[in-house]
Order: structure tokens, then C-alpha cells, then sequence
């Protein structure tokens, strides 16, 4: 027996693993020692040696499967490519006169977690609970695990809030899964408990779901704190961590502080560090910095793919480096690459920001592969920049074919209608949008104080400072008068009056969130706002000037890049 142990841990490809069962089959141990075959049948299911269509052919050899013999199946297609089969043969094994155990339940588990069959993993939870497996904390933490990956948060806190003991795993699967669930403040919240509370030591995996949550927040101060944890504990060896702590810090609005992380890496920097540093600079405007880099990387080693060209090229679009982007974009053939829908985008808003819109056109049109609604949707936006209805309509009529029904499709056209005052126009696209069902997304903007996240819409009052909110809009709109600001109503496009419009703009969301920040923080301090759309252009004037009259600082994560305000200048250079 030990020698057969020894001789099938020397199996490493699927010809000796057959020349074992033959021997096992003339010696008429195959069918007489199940255990035997259950070893062999483990061996081809799971090993990288094997070969799962193998390990079914020898499954139906076995006269009597025993419950391993199904758990091997079930756990081999579990980390497979095809984890939906993992789930029918644990189905089957429910049919067969073999028992489930808890480890059966745990790898079908697996294979919803991969397959993201949220209905299928109910159903194995009430079966788990039927059995009595639920004391398992194994099995409870896959099972919260699948729920987090799935999107069903509440059930994952329900899992986790029963759980009689809890690991480290447990803590990471739900952080991980609140960071992915839009639910940022709730892992931020239980990262914090976790140590202070329950005194665990979080590893790798925490700080990425902790970092995860800091950067979809913007949340820098509680992004520190993370990093001074990593940096006590000496997680920063992992290449993982740091990359996030890249990401994490950029997100965040400070690339200067990514670049310092990605300067004193301990560890190896892997192609994904290049591609998040340079990418981190494009989104802040920083394009001769993301350049040098990407030039940098031939230099370390480092073969540049597909994303770090896509960086490079974004780094291009949004500093206005029009014929650098298009050579860049060229000279991806040289390189052996082949372009994406991704890089075409990117030139086809490199040359729509221009107003080279018939060669955005031209370039969409010349794509090998179809283009997508985002290319049209861009063509469209760029359109809407520079006043032309002829090319808005196009990429309009293209967006109705493509089955599109988003809302800023419909107000980008109507907004084009309304610059040129086709009131007419603008009533038959807002009928269409009637007739669709189609409601506009509504901007918002947040920023942090002390762990708290305040949300403003435009008009609002519903936040418990409002009153004061508004007072310092009154004062910075009257400071403002002495530099010459007069506001830009022609970009609101409604046929109403003048008066109206500029009390339409001066109370956009992001301009609440700057006067909350001002009224909240002390002199000199930063302020942060992330807004979900486009900062609009009279609020980009308005937020130059606030930074030059009050001394501050003032980053705004707006839908596609940051814009970092300081002394009455903008980081975008006023090209965004």
C-alpha cells in the first residue's frame, strides 16, 4: 500500500496515472481496495496530472462510488473551467444512495462562488442547513464567501453575523464582498472593528478589501491609516498590496504619494505596477510623467501590453497631446499588438476633444471590429462640444439602431438641439424619451468628514448645514464678482430666463460639497468631492477661483478624471 501511495505521488501526466489503474485493474485492486481507487480517481479529478473527462470514465468503473469518489468529481470541476458541471454532479450525488458530507456542500459552494450561481447556492445553503452542517465554520465561511461574490450582501452579513466562531477568512470574505457591493463604508467600518474590536491581524487579503473600499470612497485619511498598518506588519513585500496601494492612493486623488509607493517598492514591480502608475497620471493629467514612464519601462525589463498602451494613450487624450496619441496608436502594429475596441476609443475622444470630429468618424468607421455603443456615445459627446448637429445626429441614429436606451444618449442630443435653440427638436427627443421610459441619472456629489460621507444633488436641502451652505455660496458668489466672474448659463439648456439659469448652476452638487467643505474644515486643510458625472463648466471656473480666494486645495473625482484645484489653476490646464 505504501508503495502504491509512493508511486501515485510520482504521477505528473495522465499516461502514468492510466499506467497505474492498469495495474490495478490486472491485480484486481481497483474494484476490491476502494480506497485504492478513490486515490487514483482524486489524483485524475483534481492533480494538474489529470484529466477530469478521464476521471468520469473511471468514476463509472467504480460499481459502488463512495462519497469521496463523488466529492473528487464535484471538487475537480469546481476549479475547472466548466464549474457549472461541479454543481450537476453534486445534484447527482444528491440522487445516488451515498450521503452528502460537509465537504461535498463545500465544494459545490466553490463552484457557485466561480459561476456566480447565486439561485444554485441557496439551495445548497437549505441543504446544509437540513444536514446539519451549519456548525462547519469551513463551510460557513465558503458559504459567505459565495454570497459576497454573488452581490447578495445582506445574506453574507446574515451568514456572518451567526457564525459561532469566526476566522480570518470570514473577515476578508465580507470585507472583500462589501468593498465589491457598493457598500465602501460598511467595509471600511468593519476592517476598523476588526482590529480594534475583535483584535485580529489582518493579512493581505483584508488590506485589499480595505484599500478596495478607500478608493471607490476617495476615502485618503482611512486610506492612510491602511497603508501605516501594511507598513507596520511589513505587508508591503507583496507586489499585490502595493499595486493596490497605487491604485488606492491615485483613486484618492494624490498621485504624488502613489508615485512614492511606486518608487520604494521592496518587491518586484510586475507589469500590472507599470500599467497602474501610468494609468494613475493619466487620470490626474499628468501626460509627460505617464510618457516617461511608459518610455521607462523597455529600459527595466518590462514588455509593454495591450493596457500599457491603452495608459499611454489615455494620458494623451486627456492632456490635448493629439498627434502624439495618434502616433502612439500607429505604432501599436510595430509592436506586435493588436488594437482594441478600448485603444479606438481612445482616439476617436483624443480627436473628438479636438474638433477633429470627421476623423474620430473616419476611425470608427475603418474599425476591423464592430464598434461599440461607447464609441458612438463619445462621438456623440464630443458633437455636443463643438455645436455639430449633423455629426450629433449620426451618432445618434447609430445609438437608436444599437438598441441603446441610456438617458445621457437622449440629453446629449437635446442638449445639442437646445444650443442652436430647436426648441422643437429638443421637445420631440424629450417625447422619445417619455415614450422609452427613459429617466435622466440625477448628478450627485460626496465628500468625507471625520469617516462621514455627506451627498449632496444639485438644489439640495436636505442636509442639516444647509442654510449655512447656502450663506457661503452667497459669499463666495460675491467674492468672486471681484475677479470678474460672470456665470456660464449658456451652458443651461432650458428655454428659461437668466436669472433662472444662473440659480439653476450655483447650485450644482458639486458646488454644495466645496461650501460644506469650507464651512467644515480648517484654513489650508484639502478638500476632496467626487462627483458620478462630468464636472460642468461653470462649476470648473467657480471651484479655480474658490481655490485662489480661500487658499485651498480642492480635488474633485469627477466621472473620467481628477481635477486638482489650486491657486486659481486646474491640473486639466482647462482641457477635460
Amino acid at each position: 500500500m505504501a508503495n502504491l501511495d509512493s508511486l501515485l505521488q510520482k504521477c505528473s501526466s495522465l499516461s502514468h496515472i492510466k499506467q497505474v489503474q492498469a495495474h490495478l485493474l490486472t491485480t484486481a485492486q481497483f474494484q476490491f481496495r476502494p480506497s485504492i481507487a478513490t486515490k487514483l480517481l482524486e489524483l485524475c479529478a483534481v492533480s494538474p496530472a489529470g484529466d477530469l473527462s478521464y476521471a468520469s470514465h473511471l468514476f463509472r468503473q467504480i460499481q459502488t462510488p463512495s462519497t469521496n469518489d463523488w466529492n473528487a468529481l464535484v471538487r475537480g470541476f469546481a476549479q475547472s473551467p466548466q464549474p457549472t458541471k461541479a454543481i450537476q454532479w453534486f445534484r447527482n450525488t444528491l440522487r445516488s444512495p451515498q450521503k452528502i458530507d460537509a465537504l461535498s456542500c463545500s465544494f459545490a459552494l466553490k463552484a457557485c462562488a466561480r459561476a456566480l450561481a447565486g439561485s444554485e447556492a441557496r439551495g445548497i445553503h437549505s441543504i446544509v442547513l437540513r444536514f446539519g452542517f451549519v456548525a462547519d465554520v469551513l463551510l460557513q465561511t465558503t458559504l459567505l464567501d459565495v454570497y459576497a461574490k454573488v452581490g447578495d450582501i445582506d445574506c453574507a452579513q446574515k451568514v456572518f453575523d451567526e457564525m459561532c466562531r469566526r476566522d480570518i477568512a470570514s473577515w476578508n470574505a465580507l470585507i472583500a464582498g462589501l468593498a465589491q457591493g457598493s457598500r465602501p463604508n460598511e467595509a471600511i467600518a468593519l476592517f476598523r472593528r476588526m482590529r480594534e474590536e475583535e483584535g485580529l491581524k489582518p493579512n493581505e487579503v483584508t488590506v485589499l478589501g480595505a484599500l478596495s473600499a478607500c478608493s471607490q470612497l476617495g476615502a485618503f485619511k482611512e486610506g492612510e491609516v491602511v497603508h501605516r498598518y501594511i507598513m507596520d506588519e511589513h505587508l508591503d513585500v507583496n507586489m499585490i498590496v502595493c499595486n493596490a496601494l497605487i491604485d488606492m492612493y491615485a483613486k484618492c486623488g494624490f498621485v504624488d504619494k502613489a508615485y512614492l509607493v511606486f518608487e520604494n517598492m521592496k518587491c518586484r514591480k510586475s507589469l500590472v505596477t507599470w500599467n497602474t502608475m501610468i494609468m494613475a497620471f493619466a487620470m490626474h493629467g499628468e501626460a509627460h510623467k505617464a510618457l516617461k514612464l511608459f518610455e521607462q519601462m523597455s529600459f527595466a525589463g518590462v514588455k509593454r501590453d495591450a493596457v500599457s498602451y491603452l495608459g499611454a494613450l489615455c494620458s494623451c487624450n486627456h492632456a490635448g497631446l493629439v498627434d502624439e496619441g495618434v502616433k502612439l496608436f500607429d505604432s501599436m502594429k510595430g509592436c506586435g499588438l493588436v488594437a482594441n475596441v478600448k485603444h479606438y476609443g481612445s482616439v476617436v475622444d483624443l480627436l473628438g476633444r479636438a474638433g477633429r470630429l470627421q476623423e474620430a468618424y473616419d476611425i470608427i468607421n475603418s474599425m476591423p471590429m464592430f464598434p461599440d455603443v461607447v464609441l458612438w456615445q463619445t462621438l456623440l459627446g464630443a458633437s455636443k462640444n463643438y455645436g455639430n448637429v449633423e455629426m450629433a445626429e449620426i451618432a445618434s441614429r447609430k445609438l437608436v439602431e444599437m438598441g441603446s436606451n441610456t438617458c445621457g444618449d437622449f440629453v446629449l442630443l437635446s442638449n445639442v438641439y437646445a444650443a442652436h435653440e430647436r426648441w422643437e427638436d429638443v421637445g420631440r427627443v424629450r417625447l422619445a424619451m417619455k415614450k422609452r421610459d427613459v429617466k435622466k441619472i440625477p448628478g450627485f456629489s460626496y465628500t468625507e468628514l471625520e469617516g462621514v460621507i455627506h451627498k449632496f444633488v444639485n438644489g439640495d436641502q436636505s442636509h442639516t448645514k444647509w442654510r449655512e451652505i447656502y450663506a457661503k455660496l452667497d459669499e463666495i458668489k460675491f467674492k468672486m464678482k471681484a475677479y470678474g466672474y460672470v456665470a456660464k448659463t449658456d451652458i443651461v439648456l432650458h428655454d428659461i430666463g437668466e436669472e433662472d439659469k444662473e440659480n439653476a448652476l450655483y447650485h450644482h452638487s458639486e458646488k454644495l460639497a466645496v461650501a460644506f467643505g469650507l464651512i467644515s474644515t480648517r484654513e489650508g486643510t484639502p478638500i476632496q468631492v467626487i462627483k458620478n458625472l462630468r464636472i460642468c463648466g461653470d462649476c470648473h471656473v467657480v471651484i479655480k477661483l474658490i481655490s485662489k480666494i480661500y487658499n485651498r486645495e480642492i480635488i474633485v473625482r469627477d466621472r473620467a478624471r481628477f481635477h486638482r484645484f489650486k491657486d486659481g489653476l486646474c491640473s486639466c490646464k482647462d482641457y477635460w
